[in-house]
């Protein structure tokens, strides 16, 4: 199974690297969906649509894009176990995936209180969470890439 892996490596790695793109863009782009949620009435047809738009980024891109990244990750250590001896920076890189992963699943409660129409949360407050993806990926980008330590 490892030299099946590494014979495929580059493929696992390109398939990471797009489910990681895929993830990222719902990731951005759900809190500023929130953000105008807030700014609709109650049961209005602009907060239906928006709705579906959140369960669908959610469901259709973001869920999916999550567990492949992981999955063709998680891959990759198990075709190169090497990465994980003392590469400092590969286990701050998961780290910062753990946490990514953490606040993909905070985004998911918040999209099933606004489906309830329970949302307590201000607009503020969504575009504050909105910069922690980013933030998160600059680091991961970082270590991935200067590993420097």
């Amino acid at each position: 199974m490892d030299d099946v892996l590494l014979m495929h490596y580059d493929w696992l790695r390109a398939l990471h690297i797009i489910a990681v793109i895929c993830w990222m863009a719902g990731l951005l782009y759900l809190p500023r969906l929130f953000v105008y949620h807030c700014g609709v009435e109650k049961g209005s047809d602009a907060s239906e649509t928006f709705k579906t738009m959140e369960r669908k980024l959610m469901n259709l891109i973001m869920r999916p894009s999550m567990v492949a990244a992981w999955i063709f990750g998680l891959l990759m250590l198990y075709a190169n176990p090497g990465l994980l001896e003392g590469q400092g920076w590969m286990h701050a890189k998961l780290l910062l995936v753990v946490m990514m992963s953490l606040l993909h699943e905070i985004y998911a409660k918040h999209l099933k209180a606004f489906a309830k129409d329970e949302n307590q949360k201000s607009e503020k407050y969504y575009r504050i969470i909105n910069e922690g993806p980013a933030l998160l990926m600059v680091l991961i980008v970082i270590f991935a890439v200067v590993e420097p330590f």
